[in-house]
């Protein structure tokens, strides 16, 4: 049975799922549907965390608006997402970033890596 659940799983994996790691400020562009219309939302933050594995991976973007933080966490290999595009690499040293929680303004920058 583990074969069959493994074969089904590499079947729904997206062969464009794009490189990017905790820390990172990403533009999330995520398809909604709205009666019969569909559009793209763009939704911009720091990765708070990736978890989970193959098709299963999920990963939790954070951001502050109108000085109230927003967490949404969306599956990597969702057809609802359009594309991830990295806007700026963070240099971390935690998996999971749950600090930022309670950080606002200038405390809750991550450092940029330099390439």
């Amino acid at each position: 049975m583990n074969t069959i659940i493994a074969e089904i799983e590499k079947e729904q994996l997206n062969a464009q799922a794009p490189e990017f790691n905790t820390g990172d400020t990403v533009r999330v562009h995520n398809k909604i549907k709205e009666g019969n219309r569909e559009r793209v939302q763009v939704f911009e933050g720091t990765v708070k965390k990736i978890q989970g594995g193959s098709n299963r991976c999920t990963f939790t973007v954070r951001k502050i608006s109108n000085g109230v933080g927003v967490e949404k966490t969306w599956p990597l290999h969702s057809p609802l997402i359009e594309k991830v595009e990295v806007v700026r690499m963070g240099k971390v040293r935690r998996a999971k970033l749950n600090y930022l929680k309670g950080l606002t303004g200038k405390k809750a920058k991550v450092k940029e890596k330099v390439r």
